[in-house]
């Protein structure tokens, strides 16, 4: 029996009060794009990885139209500070503190990101 050799693969986990949940492997993403994650709670979240290699995941449903889909919009800078543009009304999102720049009132959640390395091990096969 051969067995295969383990390798690391990079996370991307949430902060969700004292537990870190894995949201998905950071091979997923596309820099300047999202994706969506549901988390246990049945809530979801947007995704986000910035051209310089930084995570950001904020609430997915965009409180003007209240539809999920903030993981769907354009993402850009302003400021040296990246955010998302809803896709339909066109809202930007600050990613990482979560605040509307277009209008101050308006804000959704921004969650703590980090970056995990774990070991997968192999799979193992007869020989």
């Amino acid at each position: 029996m051969t067995i295969a050799p383990e390798k690391t693969e990079t996370q991307v986990q949430l902060r969700l009060g004292e537990e870190w949940i894995a949201l998905c492997a950071l091979s997923l993403l596309t820099p300047g794009r999202g994706v969506a994650a549901l988390l246990p709670d049945g809530r979801q979240v947007a995704v986000f990885l910035d051209r310089e290699g930084a995570a950001f995941a904020i609430d997915n449903r965009d409180p003007f139209s209240g539809a999920q889909v903030l993981s769907r919009g354009l993402v850009g800078s302003s400021s040296g500070h990246p955010f998302v543009a809803s896709p339909l009304l066109k809202q930007r999102f600050d990613l990482a503190s979560g605040r509307c720049l277009d209008d101050e009132s308006m804000s959704v959640t921004a969650y703590e990101v980090r970056l995990s390395t774990d070991l997968v091990a192999g799979s193992g096969s007869a020989a």
